[in-house]
């Protein structure tokens, strides 16, 4: 039991207590950066150093010992100058004096940087922008544009011009994505409200939000409302009232995929063709209890997401629906032959 609990000595006294080993410390109590500085010879005052020793540094330490060697110098790399270009002369951030600068309590004018002996004044203003300065910034891969341009003419040459199906689409009709923030509500929550939206006009969808007694219903609103906007703004959607298309055009009835018939007076009003919910990250909320006790929640948070289209693409599916269902009408017509003699009959077989 006693060899049990016994412990091993401490290093330092063990490494004490052998008979000629001397034991000098890695790094000892005044080993600074200016004395490893010495110790390396990183010394810009190129004066020798006299190489230091356990001993000095112990004596050092406790009597005040000060070393006779200057102290090293640091010097300190400035950086380049900054090059700043110029706006050019239509944009709306230029002012009358654009080479103001707005370190500083008040706005003063920048001093003007004057190039060294044997240094050209380099000119960064619009005006001397070239395609052969910006060259590496505007076309990094040459050769691969050149293939892909290359590419596309052959494809264009195959085709002869012709387009499919579905570019035609997108050059003719237009529709506008839009995805909204993190609600805080969950799925099961949220996605009967998509399914209510989806497939009516925007403004009756915005009424419906309006007046529903959702808690999110109020966050949809706003969703929808913000990407009625962005499909006005960027896509130019809806904007046939406007122009007095709606004066001209008879209203149009047409089914849609779930039976429903509609009548159609303005082909560029927006409506929502889908709708669904993103499930987004949770997050963290706290309930306090009795006792002292904390339950972790975990709210969920969720988005949801609208395509929205104009009338003249709900025209052109019904359509397509019509042409398709007449086509397998007519594949399964039946016809009469037509009455002709009879001929080249025997009463006999003729094996």
């Amino acid at each position: 039991m006693a060899t049990l609990g016994a412990l091993n000595p401490y290093g330092h006294l063990a490494r004490s207590a052998r008979t000629g080993i001397t034991y000098i410390p890695r790094r000892t109590l005044t080993y600074s950066v200016s004395r490893r500085a010495q110790e390396n010879g990183d010394n810009g005052n190129k004066v020798p150093q006299s190489k230091t020793t356990a001993f000095s540094s112990i004596k050092n330490f406790f009597f005040g010992g000060k070393s006779d060697a200057p102290k090293p110098t640091v010097h300190r790399r400035t950086a380049s100058q900054k090059r700043e270009g110029s706006l050019s002369a239509d944009s709306i951030f230029a002012e009358d004096e654009p080479n103001l600068s707005t370190s500083g309590p008040m706005p003063t004018r920048r001093a003007q940087v004057e190039p060294t002996e044997g240094e050209e004044a380099a000119d960064y203003s619009v005006e001397h922008r070239t395609k052969d300065l910006m060259r590496q910034a505007i076309d990094p891969r040459p050769k691969r544009r050149i293939a892909w341009e290359r590419s596309m003419v052959a494809r264009d040459i195959r085709r002869r011009g012709r387009l499919t199906k579905t570019e035609q689409i997108m050059r003719t009709e237009r529709e506008s994505l839009s995805k909204s923030h993190f609600f805080k509500t969950s799925v099961k929550k949220l996605g009967p409200l998509a399914r209510q939206i989806a497939g009516k006009n925007i403004d009756e969808a915005i009424l419906q939000m309006r007046f529903s007694k959702k808690k999110a219903a109020k966050d949809v609103l706003e969703h929808l409302k913000h990407a009625k906007n962005v499909a006005i703004v960027r896509s130019g959607m809806g904007l046939g009232a406007l122009g007095g298309e709606t004066a001209t055009r008879k209203p149009i009835t047409v089914t849609l995929k779930s039976g429903e018939r509609k009548t159609i007076t303005d082909p560029t009003a927006i409506y929502i063709d889908q709708a669904w919910v993103n499930r987004g990250p949770y997050g963290v909320d706290y309930d306090h209890r009795a006792r002292g006790q904390i339950n972790l929640l975990r709210p969920p948070y969720t988005g949801i997401s609208v395509v929205l289209k104009e009338e003249k693409t709900r025209i052109r599916e019904w359509q397509d629906r019509e042409a398709k269902a007449q086509r397998q009408r007519k594949a399964q017509l039946w016809t009469q032959l037509p009455d002709r003699k009879i001929s080249a009959q025997n009463q006999y077989y003729s094996w």
